[in-house]
């Protein structure tokens, strides 16, 4: 694609989040499809609504449904468990309104999250002594997060199910991510299919590209005093 072609693009895509999310859309459709099948990468680069940028580490990423996903808990656990989407909304949620802040420069103020506490399905599976960290792997087939065993236990890390008040879509990473609240939004993996409880702490995908394994976004992030 030649580079007048792609600085228009860009250019529309900006008027079109200045002037009607209708442009935005058919800018998107233009450039490959929706966001999560967008071959060329580069609907990535537009704002979207409320402030979101959209990312995927791959082409192209399978979605999954009430039928579909299921969430394995393994590792060093006494008891392994697989979760369905039904299994996981009948458990008791905890919401929370944060802001999210990507490392790359943008935030997206008062956002409310729910779903399970990471630590509540940790407990039930009953994490071993050996255990320090937990790993967590994603249905896209490429990307990876860590925390360590403490860290995952925080009351506001959560496996979400519900963001700004819906259902996870697809491109907000559903049906079921990760939420690390007080860390930069590359540790909230999106499409979350594994959670693996293991010895150390193995370095994310990004973590591998030279982000931070502590991405802490800090107190500055704000709301950070309701983690009981």
């Amino acid at each position: 694609m030649g580079r007048r072609v792609m600085l228009g693009m860009l250019g529309l895509g900006a008027l079109g989040v200045a002037t009607a999310p209708g442009l935005q859309r058919g800018l998107e459709s233009f450039l490959g499809g929706a966001a999560d099948k967008d071959p060329t990468g580069l609907t990535a680069l537009l704002p979207n609504g409320g402030g979101f940028r959209y990312y995927s580490v791959t082409s192209s990423v399978p979605h999954k449904d009430e039928d579909s996903y299921r969430l394995r808990i393994d590792g060093l656990v006494d008891h392994p468990t697989t979760y369905t989407l039904s299994d996981l909304r009948a458990l008791p949620q905890k919401r929370m309104v944060r802001d999210i802040q990507c490392v790359t420069g943008w935030r997206v103020p008062d956002t409310p999250v729910e779903g399970v506490r990471l630590s509540q399905l940790l407990d039930a599976a009953g994490v071993r002594s050996s255990a320090g960290a937990v790993r967590f792997t994603c249905f896209d087939g490429a990307y990876t997060e860590s925390l360590t065993l403490p860290q995952a236990r925080r009351a506001d890390m959560l496996v979400a199910l519900r963001m700004q008040d819906k259902n996870l879509n697809h491109a907000h990473g559903g049906p079921v991510r990760l939420y690390a609240a007080p860390m930069y939004f590359y540790k909230s993996a999106k499409w979350l299919s594994g959670i693996t409880v293991t010895s150390d702490v193995r370095p994310g995908y990004w973590e591998e590209r030279g982000y931070d394994v502590d991405a802490w976004v800090g107190r500055s992030n704000g709301r950070d005093d309701d983690v009981t």
